[in-house]
């Protein structure tokens, strides 16, 4: 039977929905033990939150002052101390996970698979290369643990359940790292959804013309209830914050809807959405790329488009 550890992600208080999917993507390696670790200042609710997901056997907590907020200088050494019961190690493919596997990793002296976006099987995965214009099956060897990102925006959340797994508190015999110390956050504020985890996304690009003419697309998203994004060539020109910038190099999103206006549809930009359920592109240039990947299109000015959609969203 294959062990899982999954590392949860969280902000100090709620899990954050990547560890669900993390937890979906152990269901498709077969019969599997599942646990999730949650490394946190005080982890009682964060605990629960995670007890709570369909075929997690055990809820490990690992409370200490110097996880608030998590860093991954003091969270890898501990993972790295209680890895040897475990055939696979998941962390969600966010900024949080990317810099911790691969301390992992190195700590294990075991190779980190990237990006998983599909199981083959327990020890076969597929992810994507070049900028998502390939998919590359790989393999790790017989005998070392399985260190792993997973794409989140390729696998649904898993679900909750009323019932509750066994949670246990742990505490790692490791001497935290003094070398690296939390100085501050500066992180945006908005009521709308958080772009990566939204059901629903409206786009700009650089038709927009200016960071003026983007308060069109908030107004849309408003009305909603949408998460607003921009293009690389947006955020380039100061149209919109980086924050908002979709694409390779930017959050890789899966929502129910996404919605892009002025958007060309460059190969990064497309990496960054081709997980989405559907996606409706508006731009005035009819060989624009975006049209061969949207599911719906619409050739025209998007300075008369999106008024009209407001006003038909008003009228419902």
């Amino acid at each position: 039977m294959n062990k899982v550890l999954i590392i949860a992600e969280h902000d100090g208080s709620r899990l954050n929905p990547a560890t669900n999917k993390c937890v979906r993507c152990a269901h498709d390696l077969g019969e599997s033990d599942i646990t999730v670790v949650v490394f946190a200042a005080e982890p009682a609710a964060i605990a629960a939150e995670a007890a709570k997901i369909d075929r997690v056997q055990t809820v490990l907590t690992v409370a200490h002052s110097a996880h608030a907020p998590l860093l991954s200088a003091n969270v890898a050494p501990q993972v790295a101390a209680m890895a040897s019961p475990y055939t696979h190690i998941f962390g969600p493919s966010t900024t949080f996970g990317k810099d911790l596997m691969p301390r992992v990793a190195a700590l294990l002296d075991a190779a980190q698979v990237s990006d998983i976006m599909a199981v083959e099987s327990a020890r076969c995965f597929k992810r994507p290369i070049y900028a998502g214009n390939a998919i590359v099956t790989v393999e790790v060897e017989p005998g070392a643990p399985v260190i792993a990102t997973v794409r989140t925006a390729s696998f649904e959340a898993a679900a909750t359940t009323e019932s509750s797994a066994a949670i246990e508190s742990i505490s790692p015999e490791v001497t935290l790292p003094q070398h690296t110390r939390f100085v501050s956050m500066s992180a945006a504020r908005s009521d709308r959804p958080d772009l990566q985890t939204a059901n629903r996304v409206v786009s700009g690009g650089r038709a927009l013309g200016s960071a003026e003419n983007f308060q069109i697309l908030y107004s849309l998203a408003d009305k909603l209830g949408a998460a607003v994004g921009a293009s690389r060539a947006a955020v380039d020109a100061g149209y919109a914050a980086n924050d908002m910038q979709v694409g390779q190099t930017g959050k890789i999103i899966a929502p129910e809807l996404y919605l892009a206006f002025g958007i060309s549809g460059a190969i990064q930009h497309l990496t960054g959405i081709k997980d989405a359920r559907t996606i409706v592109a508006i731009n005035k240039d009819a060989e624009a790329p975006i049209f061969e990947v949207a599911d719906y299109g619409l050739v025209g000015d998007l300075f008369q488009i999106v008024p009209e959609l407001e006003t038909l969203l008003s009228a419902n």
